[in-house]
């Protein structure tokens, strides 16, 4: 198990985009790795966009960025509710501060925009927020997914067997 021992955090909140949360934690713990969900409150079950539903472990203030190794970002309406909290956008800028991995997909940019990480990123994303990663200061990249140094960006659900390819070995590589 190439991921044991390591801890990664995951953001959740209400209208997550289904697949883009479960199949990357679902395939760091095949790899060995501890995930923990994060939500608005702790033990909250949050329903996603086509109704599966996740269970927080921890409240977005419970987290201590340093506990972790990496962190990822699911798509779909979340996002837009994900960053309004700062202990996010604080645990976000930690991790890019101390260049470990961060992963995102979908509209989960809107994530990392809020967070003030994006100027002189290359990063992929839904093209429908290609313009708010723009205007973030990144140069998006129409592919399927993008790895600039720590940060693994990817586009849609069809691609999620790339993004966590290359997730994976960005996290082997720290």
């Amino acid at each position: 198990m190439r991921l044991s021992g390591k801890k990664v955090l995951s953001f959740v909140h209400h209208e997550f985009e289904d697949l883009e949360l479960w199949y990357p934690i679902l395939r760091l713990r095949e790899e060995g790795a501890q995930v923990d969900i994060a939500g608005e409150e702790a033990g909250v079950k949050y329903i996603g966009k086509y109704g599966v539903p996740a269970e927080s472990d921890f409240s977005y203030g419970d987290i201590s960025p340093k506990d972790y190794d990496a962190i990822l970002v699911p798509g779909g309406w979340a996002p837009d509710k994900i960053r309004r909290f700062p202990e996010v956008l604080n645990i976000v800028q930690f991790m890019d501060e101390h260049k470990l991995p961060i992963g995102q997909i979908c509209h989960a940019g809107w994530v990392l925009i809020s967070a003030g990480i994006l100027t002189g990123k290359r990063v992929t994303s839904t093209p429908g927020i290609k313009d708010d990663m723009e205007n973030a200061g990144a140069e998006w990249l129409d592919e399927p997914v993008v790895v600039d140094g720590h940060l693994v960006s990817s586009q849609r659900p069809p691609d999620l067997p790339d993004y966590m390819r290359e997730f994976i070995k960005v996290m082997e590589q720290q």
